[in-house]
Protein backbone atom coordinates (compact mmCIF):
# COMPACT_ATOMS: atom_id res chain seq x y z
CA UNK A 1 0.00 0.00 0.00
CA UNK A 2 2.87 2.08 -0.08
CA UNK A 3 1.87 3.54 -3.59
CA UNK A 4 -1.02 4.67 -1.90
CA UNK A 5 0.34 6.62 0.63
CA UNK A 6 2.47 8.37 -1.58
CA UNK A 7 -0.15 9.12 -4.11
CA UNK A 8 -1.91 10.91 -1.05
CA UNK A 9 0.29 11.97 1.71
CA UNK A 10 3.76 11.84 0.80
CA UNK A 11 4.58 15.48 -1.03
CA UNK A 12 5.45 15.75 -4.26
CA UNK A 13 3.80 17.45 -7.46
CA UNK A 14 1.75 14.11 -8.24
CA UNK A 15 0.29 14.45 -4.60
CA UNK A 16 -0.41 17.90 -5.04
CA UNK A 17 -2.04 17.72 -7.95
CA UNK A 18 -4.10 14.59 -7.13
CA UNK A 19 -5.24 16.12 -3.60
CA UNK A 20 -6.60 19.41 -5.16
CA UNK A 21 -8.46 17.85 -7.70
CA UNK A 22 -9.65 15.35 -5.14
CA UNK A 23 -11.09 18.06 -2.82
CA UNK A 24 -11.95 20.22 -6.16
CA UNK A 25 -14.12 17.23 -7.16
CA UNK A 26 -15.86 16.36 -4.25
CA UNK A 27 -16.43 20.38 -3.52
CA UNK A 28 -17.83 20.98 -6.74
CA UNK A 29 -20.33 18.02 -6.49
CA UNK A 30 -21.60 19.31 -3.12
CA UNK A 31 -21.90 22.72 -4.40
CA UNK A 32 -25.07 21.29 -6.45
CA UNK A 33 -27.25 20.17 -3.81
CA UNK A 34 -29.60 23.03 -2.82
CA UNK A 35 -31.17 23.72 0.49
CA UNK A 36 -34.06 26.09 0.49
CA UNK A 37 -33.42 26.75 -2.90
CA UNK A 38 -29.83 28.63 -1.89
CA UNK A 39 -26.72 26.34 -3.37
CA UNK A 40 -23.05 27.52 -2.17
CA UNK A 41 -21.58 26.23 -6.06
CA UNK A 42 -17.87 26.45 -5.91
CA UNK A 43 -17.46 27.74 -2.19
CA UNK A 44 -17.92 24.19 -1.60
CA UNK A 45 -14.58 23.24 -2.37
CA UNK A 46 -13.62 26.20 0.13
CA UNK A 47 -15.40 24.26 3.09
CA UNK A 48 -13.71 20.90 1.24
CA UNK A 49 -9.94 22.45 1.50
CA UNK A 50 -10.94 23.20 4.98
CA UNK A 51 -12.62 19.83 6.35
CA UNK A 52 -9.25 18.57 4.39
CA UNK A 53 -6.82 20.31 6.17
CA UNK A 54 -8.51 19.87 9.63
CA UNK A 55 -8.22 16.21 9.57
CA UNK A 56 -4.12 16.81 8.57
CA UNK A 57 -4.23 16.85 4.37
CA UNK A 58 -1.67 18.82 3.18
CA UNK A 59 0.67 19.81 0.42
CA UNK A 60 3.96 21.26 -0.51
CA UNK A 61 4.04 24.40 0.82
CA UNK A 62 5.61 25.78 -2.68
CA UNK A 63 2.87 23.77 -4.87
CA UNK A 64 -0.01 25.25 -2.44
CA UNK A 65 1.54 28.92 -3.39
CA UNK A 66 1.73 28.32 -6.88
CA UNK A 67 -1.58 26.71 -7.53
CA UNK A 68 -3.05 29.32 -5.09
CA UNK A 69 -1.51 32.06 -7.40
CA UNK A 70 -1.99 30.58 -10.73
CA UNK A 71 -5.90 29.77 -9.57
CA UNK A 72 -6.33 33.80 -8.49
CA UNK A 73 -4.56 34.87 -11.46
CA UNK A 74 -6.83 32.70 -14.04
CA UNK A 75 -9.63 33.46 -12.66
CA UNK A 76 -10.05 37.31 -12.09
CA UNK A 77 -8.60 37.98 -15.80
CA UNK A 78 -11.41 35.52 -17.12
CA UNK A 79 -13.27 37.36 -15.24
CA UNK A 80 -12.35 40.77 -16.12
CA UNK A 81 -12.35 39.52 -19.97
CA UNK A 82 -15.81 39.31 -19.55
CA UNK A 83 -17.43 42.05 -17.92
CA UNK A 84 -15.06 44.37 -19.76
CA UNK A 85 -17.37 44.94 -22.84
CA UNK A 86 -19.64 46.30 -21.17
CA UNK A 87 -17.60 47.81 -17.74
CA UNK A 88 -17.60 51.54 -19.51
CA UNK A 89 -20.79 51.39 -21.09
CA UNK A 90 -22.45 50.44 -17.76
CA UNK A 91 -21.86 54.17 -16.64
CA UNK A 92 -23.97 55.67 -19.07
CA UNK A 93 -27.65 57.17 -17.78
CA UNK A 94 -29.45 55.17 -14.88
CA UNK A 95 -25.90 52.86 -14.80
CA UNK A 96 -24.18 55.73 -12.59
CA UNK A 97 -26.76 56.07 -10.34
CA UNK A 98 -26.96 52.47 -9.29
CA UNK A 99 -23.14 52.34 -9.61
CA UNK A 100 -23.24 55.33 -7.38
CA UNK A 101 -25.39 53.37 -4.88
CA UNK A 102 -23.14 50.29 -5.49
CA UNK A 103 -20.07 52.05 -4.35
CA UNK A 104 -22.30 53.12 -1.41
CA UNK A 105 -22.70 49.72 0.04
CA UNK A 106 -18.95 49.08 -0.29
CA UNK A 107 -17.76 52.30 1.70
CA UNK A 108 -20.63 51.64 4.16
CA UNK A 109 -19.20 48.16 4.82
CA UNK A 110 -15.34 49.36 4.72
CA UNK A 111 -16.30 51.92 7.68
CA UNK A 112 -17.85 49.58 9.54
CA UNK A 113 -15.08 47.18 9.31
CA UNK A 114 -12.20 49.81 10.10
CA UNK A 115 -15.05 50.86 13.17
CA UNK A 116 -15.21 47.31 14.24
CA UNK A 117 -11.90 46.96 14.12
CA UNK A 118 -11.10 49.54 17.40
CA UNK A 119 -14.12 49.18 18.87
CA UNK A 120 -14.40 44.82 19.45
CA UNK A 121 -10.84 44.44 19.44
CA UNK A 122 -10.11 42.72 16.23
CA UNK A 123 -6.94 42.61 14.40
CA UNK A 124 -6.98 44.41 11.04
CA UNK A 125 -6.13 41.47 8.98
CA UNK A 126 -8.23 39.47 10.63
CA UNK A 127 -11.24 41.92 9.83
CA UNK A 128 -10.43 42.25 6.30
CA UNK A 129 -10.75 38.77 6.13
CA UNK A 130 -14.28 38.70 7.81
CA UNK A 131 -14.82 41.42 5.81
CA UNK A 132 -14.03 39.73 2.58
CA UNK A 133 -16.15 36.44 3.89
CA UNK A 134 -19.33 38.95 4.46
CA UNK A 135 -18.86 40.17 0.94
CA UNK A 136 -18.54 36.44 -0.58
CA UNK A 137 -15.57 38.51 -2.42
CA UNK A 138 -12.58 35.89 -2.56
CA UNK A 139 -10.52 37.97 -4.85
CA UNK A 140 -10.14 40.97 -2.19
CA UNK A 141 -9.43 38.07 0.12
CA UNK A 142 -6.42 36.98 -2.67
CA UNK A 143 -5.46 40.78 -2.61
CA UNK A 144 -5.56 41.55 1.41
CA UNK A 145 -3.42 38.26 1.17
CA UNK A 146 -1.37 39.50 -1.27
CA UNK A 147 -0.71 42.26 0.35
CA UNK A 148 0.46 40.93 3.45
CA UNK A 149 3.09 38.68 1.86
CA UNK A 150 4.38 42.01 0.45
CA UNK A 151 4.44 43.86 4.52
CA UNK A 152 6.31 40.31 5.85
CA UNK A 153 2.82 39.20 7.80
CA UNK A 154 1.20 35.87 8.34
CA UNK A 155 -1.48 35.43 5.42
CA UNK A 156 -3.87 32.66 7.12
CA UNK A 157 -5.30 34.87 9.98
CA UNK A 158 -7.61 36.39 6.60
CA UNK A 159 -8.51 33.14 5.36
CA UNK A 160 -9.62 31.74 8.57
CA UNK A 161 -12.08 35.21 8.94
CA UNK A 162 -13.46 34.70 5.34
CA UNK A 163 -14.29 30.74 6.28
CA UNK A 164 -16.21 31.69 9.05
CA UNK A 165 -18.02 34.53 8.05
CA UNK A 166 -18.68 33.35 4.13
CA UNK A 167 -21.72 31.22 4.33
CA UNK A 168 -23.78 34.17 6.74
CA UNK A 169 -22.66 35.99 3.98
CA UNK A 170 -24.42 34.57 1.44
CA UNK A 171 -27.47 34.37 3.38
CA UNK A 172 -27.51 37.74 4.74
CA UNK A 173 -27.98 39.54 1.55
CA UNK A 174 -31.09 37.22 0.79
CA UNK A 175 -32.33 37.97 4.36
CA UNK A 176 -32.07 41.38 3.96
CA UNK A 177 -33.76 41.05 0.80
CA UNK A 178 -36.39 39.63 2.56
CA UNK A 179 -36.62 42.02 5.21
CA UNK A 180 -36.93 45.04 3.14
CA UNK A 181 -39.69 43.54 0.57
CA UNK A 182 -41.70 42.66 3.99
CA UNK A 183 -41.47 45.97 5.84
CA UNK A 184 -41.62 48.32 2.47
CA UNK A 185 -42.38 47.25 -0.79
CA UNK A 186 -45.94 46.84 -1.63
CA UNK A 187 -47.42 44.09 -4.48
CA UNK A 188 -47.86 46.89 -7.34
CA UNK A 189 -43.69 47.52 -6.74
CA UNK A 190 -42.92 44.03 -8.53
CA UNK A 191 -45.48 44.82 -11.76
CA UNK A 192 -42.42 44.60 -14.23
CA UNK A 193 -42.35 48.36 -15.61
CA UNK A 194 -40.89 48.12 -19.28
CA UNK A 195 -37.31 50.18 -19.27
CA UNK A 196 -36.52 51.78 -22.02
CA UNK A 197 -33.11 49.89 -24.02
CA UNK A 198 -30.86 52.18 -26.15
CA UNK A 199 -29.57 48.65 -27.74
CA UNK A 200 -32.91 47.21 -28.19
CA UNK A 201 -33.82 47.71 -32.18
CA UNK A 202 -37.41 48.21 -33.07
CA UNK A 203 -38.79 47.62 -36.57
CA UNK A 204 -41.18 50.25 -38.40
CA UNK A 205 -42.41 50.27 -41.67
CA UNK A 206 -43.21 54.45 -42.90
CA UNK A 207 -44.48 55.76 -46.25
CA UNK A 208 -42.72 59.08 -48.16
CA UNK A 209 -45.15 61.93 -47.74
CA UNK A 210 -42.71 64.45 -46.59
CA UNK A 211 -41.94 66.76 -49.49
CA UNK A 212 -39.16 67.85 -48.22
CA UNK A 213 -37.75 64.79 -48.35
CA UNK A 214 -38.83 64.29 -52.09
CA UNK A 215 -35.71 63.12 -54.53
CA UNK A 216 -33.26 62.99 -51.84
CA UNK A 217 -30.76 60.15 -51.49
CA UNK A 218 -30.56 57.95 -48.72
CA UNK A 219 -27.09 59.52 -48.06
CA UNK A 220 -28.27 62.57 -47.95
CA UNK A 221 -30.95 62.05 -45.49
CA UNK A 222 -29.20 60.36 -43.20
CA UNK A 223 -26.94 63.52 -43.21
CA UNK A 224 -29.82 65.51 -41.97
CA UNK A 225 -29.22 67.60 -38.40
CA UNK A 226 -31.82 66.70 -35.87
CA UNK A 227 -32.86 63.21 -36.97
CA UNK A 228 -32.11 59.90 -35.47
CA UNK A 229 -29.89 57.47 -36.84
CA UNK A 230 -31.64 54.34 -38.68
CA UNK A 231 -31.30 51.87 -41.16
CA UNK A 232 -33.65 51.23 -44.20
CA UNK A 233 -33.41 47.29 -44.84
CA UNK A 234 -36.34 47.21 -47.75
CA UNK A 235 -37.92 49.78 -49.78
CA UNK A 236 -41.22 48.86 -52.29
CA UNK A 237 -41.39 50.56 -55.29
CA UNK A 238 -44.24 49.81 -57.74
CA UNK A 239 -44.84 46.55 -56.20
CA UNK A 240 -41.41 45.47 -56.52
CA UNK A 241 -38.86 45.23 -53.66
CA UNK A 242 -35.21 46.13 -53.28
CA UNK A 243 -32.69 47.22 -51.24
CA UNK A 244 -31.32 50.40 -51.17
CA UNK A 245 -28.01 51.68 -51.48
CA UNK A 246 -27.17 55.03 -49.63
CA UNK A 247 -27.04 56.36 -53.54
CA UNK A 248 -30.83 55.72 -53.87
CA UNK A 249 -33.29 58.08 -54.33
CA UNK A 250 -36.32 58.30 -52.27
CA UNK A 251 -39.47 59.04 -54.35
CA UNK A 252 -42.86 60.02 -53.38
CA UNK A 253 -45.26 57.13 -52.10
CA UNK A 254 -42.31 54.41 -51.40
CA UNK A 255 -42.83 52.56 -48.43
CA UNK A 256 -39.73 51.86 -46.38
CA UNK A 257 -39.18 49.16 -43.87
CA UNK A 258 -36.23 50.94 -41.25
CA UNK A 259 -34.73 49.73 -38.23
CA UNK A 260 -34.20 51.97 -35.27
CA UNK A 261 -35.24 52.63 -32.01
CA UNK A 262 -38.83 52.30 -30.72
CA UNK A 263 -38.61 56.14 -29.12
CA UNK A 264 -37.08 57.63 -32.35
CA UNK A 265 -40.33 56.13 -34.52
CA UNK A 266 -42.28 59.77 -33.75
CA UNK A 267 -39.08 61.81 -35.46
CA UNK A 268 -39.12 59.45 -38.28
CA UNK A 269 -42.65 59.73 -39.10
CA UNK A 270 -42.19 63.32 -39.12
CA UNK A 271 -38.88 62.84 -41.33
CA UNK A 272 -40.63 60.34 -43.79
CA UNK A 273 -44.60 61.41 -43.50
CA UNK A 274 -46.79 58.30 -42.24
CA UNK A 275 -46.24 55.60 -40.27
CA UNK A 276 -48.01 51.87 -41.08
CA UNK A 277 -49.36 50.83 -38.47
CA UNK A 278 -48.81 46.66 -39.15
CA UNK A 279 -46.03 45.50 -36.19
CA UNK A 280 -43.23 44.31 -37.66
CA UNK A 281 -41.41 43.09 -34.18
CA UNK A 282 -43.22 40.01 -33.37
CA UNK A 283 -41.30 36.91 -32.70
CA UNK A 284 -43.07 34.71 -35.47
CA UNK A 285 -42.51 36.85 -38.34
CA UNK A 286 -41.61 34.80 -41.12
CA UNK A 287 -38.48 37.47 -42.81
CA UNK A 288 -38.26 35.22 -46.07
CA UNK A 289 -41.87 35.04 -46.60
CA UNK A 290 -42.77 38.61 -46.82
CA UNK A 291 -41.51 38.95 -50.59
CA UNK A 292 -39.74 36.52 -53.24
CA UNK A 293 -36.79 37.86 -54.27
CA UNK A 294 -34.88 38.84 -51.20
CA UNK A 295 -34.16 36.88 -48.18
CA UNK A 296 -32.86 37.17 -44.91
CA UNK A 297 -30.03 35.14 -43.17
CA UNK A 298 -28.16 35.54 -39.78
CA UNK A 299 -24.19 35.72 -40.76
CA UNK A 300 -21.24 35.49 -37.75
CA UNK A 301 -18.06 37.29 -38.25
CA UNK A 302 -15.29 34.67 -37.89
CA UNK A 303 -12.34 36.72 -40.48
CA UNK A 304 -9.93 37.56 -37.85
CA UNK A 305 -9.06 40.47 -39.84
CA UNK A 306 -11.97 42.23 -39.44
CA UNK A 307 -12.25 42.61 -35.71
CA UNK A 308 -12.27 45.63 -34.86
CA UNK A 309 -12.96 47.48 -38.15
CA UNK A 310 -15.73 49.82 -38.22
CA UNK A 311 -18.73 48.42 -40.32
CA UNK A 312 -19.18 51.14 -42.79
CA UNK A 313 -15.96 50.71 -43.77
CA UNK A 314 -17.00 47.03 -45.87
CA UNK A 315 -19.14 48.92 -48.17
CA UNK A 316 -21.40 45.47 -48.29
CA UNK A 317 -23.99 47.48 -49.65
CA UNK A 318 -22.67 49.38 -51.94
CA UNK A 319 -20.68 46.24 -53.29
CA UNK A 320 -22.61 43.62 -52.90
CA UNK A 321 -26.32 44.49 -52.52
CA UNK A 322 -27.35 43.44 -49.05
CA UNK A 323 -28.50 45.52 -46.26
CA UNK A 324 -27.19 44.69 -42.76
CA UNK A 325 -30.43 45.58 -40.22
CA UNK A 326 -29.36 44.23 -36.82
CA UNK A 327 -26.25 42.96 -35.02
CA UNK A 328 -26.18 40.70 -32.12
CA UNK A 329 -23.28 40.61 -29.37
CA UNK A 330 -23.59 38.54 -26.37
CA UNK A 331 -27.41 38.87 -26.58
CA UNK A 332 -27.71 42.40 -27.35
CA UNK A 333 -29.74 43.87 -30.67
CA UNK A 334 -27.23 47.02 -32.17
CA UNK A 335 -28.21 48.70 -34.42
CA UNK A 336 -26.33 48.50 -37.94
CA UNK A 337 -24.90 51.77 -38.19
CA UNK A 338 -21.86 52.55 -39.88
CA UNK A 339 -19.94 54.00 -37.45
CA UNK A 340 -20.19 50.24 -35.35
CA UNK A 341 -17.15 48.24 -34.45
CA UNK A 342 -17.58 45.08 -35.53
CA UNK A 343 -15.96 41.74 -33.05
CA UNK A 344 -15.33 38.51 -33.44
CA UNK A 345 -18.60 36.86 -32.90
CA UNK A 346 -21.14 38.97 -34.10
CA UNK A 347 -23.94 38.02 -35.48
CA UNK A 348 -25.05 40.26 -38.47
CA UNK A 349 -28.40 39.68 -39.83
CA UNK A 350 -28.32 40.30 -43.71
CA UNK A 351 -31.08 41.20 -46.46
CA UNK A 352 -30.40 40.57 -49.88
CA UNK A 353 -30.44 38.16 -52.65
CA UNK A 354 -29.45 34.72 -52.24
CA UNK A 355 -26.57 34.92 -54.37
CA UNK A 356 -25.43 37.89 -52.53
CA UNK A 357 -26.17 36.86 -49.26
CA UNK A 358 -23.52 33.90 -50.51
CA UNK A 359 -20.70 36.43 -51.79
CA UNK A 360 -20.80 38.48 -48.68
CA UNK A 361 -21.15 35.13 -45.99
CA UNK A 362 -17.06 34.92 -47.72
CA UNK A 363 -16.46 38.39 -46.44
CA UNK A 364 -17.25 37.77 -43.30
CA UNK A 365 -16.41 33.88 -42.45
CA UNK A 366 -19.43 32.59 -41.02
CA UNK A 367 -17.20 29.77 -40.19
CA UNK A 368 -18.30 28.56 -36.65
CA UNK A 369 -16.50 25.91 -35.78
CA UNK A 370 -13.79 28.22 -35.65
CA UNK A 371 -14.94 30.57 -32.81
CA UNK A 372 -15.38 27.34 -30.85
CA UNK A 373 -11.06 27.73 -31.04
CA UNK A 374 -10.17 29.02 -27.80
CA UNK A 375 -7.82 32.27 -28.34
CA UNK A 376 -5.23 31.00 -26.05
CA UNK A 377 -2.82 34.05 -26.87
CA UNK A 378 -5.06 36.59 -25.73
CA UNK A 379 -5.30 34.42 -22.58
CA UNK A 380 -1.54 34.34 -21.68
CA UNK A 381 -0.47 38.10 -23.25
CA UNK A 382 -3.15 39.14 -20.35
CA UNK A 383 -2.08 37.25 -17.96
CA UNK A 384 1.28 38.36 -18.69
CA UNK A 385 0.53 42.05 -18.94
CA UNK A 386 -1.74 41.83 -15.50
CA UNK A 387 1.18 40.65 -13.48
CA UNK A 388 3.27 42.89 -14.90
CA UNK A 389 1.00 46.11 -14.04
CA UNK A 390 -0.15 44.12 -10.79
CA UNK A 391 3.83 44.85 -9.97
CA UNK A 392 4.28 48.32 -10.54
CA UNK A 393 4.61 50.33 -7.15
CA UNK A 394 1.76 52.71 -6.74
CA UNK A 395 2.25 55.53 -3.92
CA UNK A 396 -0.27 56.94 -2.47
CA UNK A 397 -0.05 60.09 -0.06
CA UNK A 398 -0.57 58.76 3.68
CA UNK A 399 1.07 55.61 3.28
CA UNK A 400 5.10 55.27 3.57
CA UNK A 401 4.70 51.97 1.72
CA UNK A 402 3.89 51.62 -2.22
CA UNK A 403 0.37 50.02 -2.79
CA UNK A 404 0.86 47.28 -5.58
CA UNK A 405 -2.14 45.97 -7.50
CA UNK A 406 -1.07 42.24 -7.07
CA UNK A 407 -1.84 39.14 -8.32
CA UNK A 408 -5.54 40.06 -8.34
CA UNK A 409 -5.85 43.85 -8.94
CA UNK A 410 -3.12 44.02 -11.79
CA UNK A 411 -4.83 40.84 -14.44
CA UNK A 412 -8.96 41.93 -13.47
CA UNK A 413 -7.63 45.53 -14.95
CA UNK A 414 -5.66 44.44 -17.66
CA UNK A 415 -8.85 41.83 -18.45
CA UNK A 416 -11.07 44.38 -18.59
CA UNK A 417 -9.46 47.17 -20.81
CA UNK A 418 -8.41 44.09 -22.90
CA UNK A 419 -11.98 43.37 -23.43
CA UNK A 420 -12.92 46.56 -24.23
CA UNK A 421 -10.37 47.85 -25.99
CA UNK A 422 -8.67 44.60 -27.71
CA UNK A 423 -10.78 44.74 -30.66
CA UNK A 424 -10.61 48.23 -31.94
CA UNK A 425 -6.83 47.13 -32.08
CA UNK A 426 -7.04 43.92 -33.94
CA UNK A 427 -6.49 41.87 -30.98
CA UNK A 428 -8.79 38.77 -30.90
CA UNK A 429 -10.04 38.40 -27.58
CA UNK A 430 -13.14 36.43 -28.62
CA UNK A 431 -13.88 33.52 -26.10
CA UNK A 432 -17.09 31.55 -26.40
CA UNK A 433 -19.24 31.77 -22.88
CA UNK A 434 -18.26 27.87 -22.02
CA UNK A 435 -14.78 28.27 -22.37
CA UNK A 436 -14.91 32.05 -20.33
CA UNK A 437 -16.67 29.90 -17.44
CA UNK A 438 -13.93 26.73 -17.60
CA UNK A 439 -11.08 29.15 -17.03
CA UNK A 440 -13.32 31.12 -14.10
CA UNK A 441 -14.14 27.68 -12.93
CA UNK A 442 -10.88 25.95 -12.78
CA UNK A 443 -9.10 28.89 -12.01
CA UNK A 444 -11.62 29.00 -8.68
CA UNK A 445 -11.76 25.92 -8.02
CA UNK A 446 -7.79 26.04 -7.41
CA UNK A 447 -7.74 28.82 -5.36
CA UNK A 448 -10.37 27.90 -2.68
CA UNK A 449 -9.02 24.16 -2.44
CA UNK A 450 -5.35 25.92 -1.73
CA UNK A 451 -7.13 28.54 0.07
CA UNK A 452 -9.15 25.74 2.47
CA UNK A 453 -6.16 23.74 2.93
CA UNK A 454 -4.42 26.42 3.93
CA UNK A 455 -6.76 27.76 6.43
CA UNK A 456 -7.82 24.13 7.69
CA UNK A 457 -5.40 23.19 10.45
CA UNK A 458 -6.70 25.88 12.53
CA UNK A 459 -10.35 26.54 11.44
CA UNK A 460 -12.26 24.99 13.94
CA UNK A 461 -9.97 26.07 17.04
CA UNK A 462 -10.88 29.65 15.57
CA UNK A 463 -14.58 28.48 15.30
CA UNK A 464 -14.94 27.53 18.81
CA UNK A 465 -12.96 30.19 20.43
CA UNK A 466 -14.77 32.93 21.85
CA UNK A 467 -13.58 35.29 19.58
CA UNK A 468 -14.84 32.99 16.70
CA UNK A 469 -18.91 33.79 17.97
CA UNK A 470 -17.80 37.56 17.64
CA UNK A 471 -16.13 36.99 14.48
CA UNK A 472 -19.24 35.47 13.14
CA UNK A 473 -21.63 38.34 14.67
CA UNK A 474 -19.66 41.07 13.24
CA UNK A 475 -19.74 39.24 9.80
CA UNK A 476 -23.11 38.76 9.75
CA UNK A 477 -24.00 42.59 10.83
CA UNK A 478 -20.94 43.71 8.39
CA UNK A 479 -23.37 41.95 5.21
CA UNK A 480 -26.89 42.96 6.39
CA UNK A 481 -26.47 46.84 8.05
CA UNK A 482 -24.97 48.20 4.27
CA UNK A 483 -27.25 46.51 2.41
CA UNK A 484 -30.24 47.59 4.32
CA UNK A 485 -28.83 50.80 4.69
CA UNK A 486 -28.73 51.25 0.83
CA UNK A 487 -31.46 49.41 0.16
CA UNK A 488 -33.88 51.71 1.86
CA UNK A 489 -32.22 54.86 0.48
CA UNK A 490 -32.10 53.16 -3.23
CA UNK A 491 -35.87 52.62 -3.06
CA UNK A 492 -37.28 54.92 -1.04
CA UNK A 493 -34.91 57.90 -1.39
CA UNK A 494 -33.69 57.53 -5.11
CA UNK A 495 -37.17 56.05 -6.09
CA UNK A 496 -35.11 53.31 -8.26
CA UNK A 497 -37.69 49.93 -8.94
CA UNK A 498 -37.38 47.11 -6.35
CA UNK A 499 -35.82 44.47 -9.01
CA UNK A 500 -32.69 47.16 -9.73
CA UNK A 501 -32.55 47.64 -6.21
CA UNK A 502 -31.94 43.89 -5.46
CA UNK A 503 -29.61 42.88 -8.29
CA UNK A 504 -27.44 46.55 -6.87
CA UNK A 505 -27.16 44.81 -3.63
CA UNK A 506 -26.39 41.67 -5.24
CA UNK A 507 -23.62 43.01 -7.37
CA UNK A 508 -22.09 45.13 -5.07
CA UNK A 509 -22.12 42.32 -2.39
CA UNK A 510 -20.73 39.51 -5.04
CA UNK A 511 -23.37 37.75 -4.46
CA UNK A 512 -24.51 35.52 -7.70
CA UNK A 513 -26.80 32.68 -4.47
CA UNK A 514 -28.13 36.02 -3.71
CA UNK A 515 -29.29 36.82 -7.24
CA UNK A 516 -30.80 33.06 -7.93
CA UNK A 517 -32.67 34.04 -5.44
CA UNK A 518 -34.08 37.48 -6.96
CA UNK A 519 -34.38 36.11 -10.10
CA UNK A 520 -36.79 33.64 -8.60
CA UNK A 521 -38.78 35.26 -6.67
CA UNK A 522 -38.98 39.01 -8.65
CA UNK A 523 -40.39 39.24 -12.05
CA UNK A 524 -38.59 40.58 -14.85
CA UNK A 525 -34.71 40.90 -15.74
CA UNK A 526 -34.36 43.83 -14.00
CA UNK A 527 -32.08 42.21 -11.25
CA UNK A 528 -29.48 40.58 -13.54
CA UNK A 529 -29.41 43.82 -15.74
CA UNK A 530 -28.77 45.76 -12.36
CA UNK A 531 -26.14 43.01 -10.93
CA UNK A 532 -24.29 43.31 -14.48
CA UNK A 533 -23.81 47.35 -14.12
CA UNK A 534 -22.32 47.37 -10.93
CA UNK A 535 -20.14 44.18 -10.71
CA UNK A 536 -17.12 45.05 -12.36
CA UNK A 537 -17.00 48.22 -10.73
CA UNK A 538 -17.40 47.21 -6.93
CA UNK A 539 -15.41 44.31 -7.62
CA UNK A 540 -12.46 45.96 -8.67
CA UNK A 541 -12.99 48.67 -5.75
CA UNK A 542 -12.90 46.16 -3.38
CA UNK A 543 -9.67 44.67 -4.47
CA UNK A 544 -8.22 47.86 -4.27
CA UNK A 545 -9.85 48.52 -0.52
CA UNK A 546 -8.34 45.43 0.78
CA UNK A 547 -4.35 46.48 0.44
CA UNK A 548 -5.05 50.17 1.17
CA UNK A 549 -6.80 49.36 4.35
CA UNK A 550 -3.54 46.88 5.21
CA UNK A 551 -1.21 49.45 4.03
CA UNK A 552 -2.53 52.47 5.13
CA UNK A 553 -3.31 50.94 8.91
CA UNK A 554 -0.09 48.69 9.01
CA UNK A 555 2.49 50.43 7.46
CA UNK A 556 1.50 53.89 7.49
Amino acid sequence: MDWLYSLFVEHSALQAVIVLSLISAIGLGLGRVRVCGISLGVTFVFFTGILSGHFGLSIDPQMLNYAESFGLVLFVYALGLQVGPGFFSSFRQGGVQLNLLAIGVVLVGTLLAVLGSYACGISLPDMVGILCGATTNTPALGAAQQTLKQLGLETSTPALGCAVTYPLGVVGVILAILLMRKVMVRKEDLEVKEKENENKTYIAAFQVHNPAIFNMSIKEIGALKNYPKFVISRLWRDGNVSIPTSDKVIKEGDRLLVITSEKNAPALTVLFGEQEHTDWNKEDIDWNAIDSQLISQRIVVTRPELNGKKLGSLHLRNHYGINISRVYRSGVQLLATAELTLQLGDRLTVVGEAASIHNVEKVLGNAIKSLKEPNLVAVFVGIILGLALGAVPISIPGISAPVKLGLAGGPIIVGILIGTFGPRMHMVTYTTRSANLMLRALGLSLYLACLGLDAGAHFFETVFRPEGALWIAVGFALTVIPVLIVGVVAFKWAKVDFGSVTGMLCGSMANPMALNYANDTIPGDNPSVAYATVYPLCMFIRVIIAQVLLMFFLHG
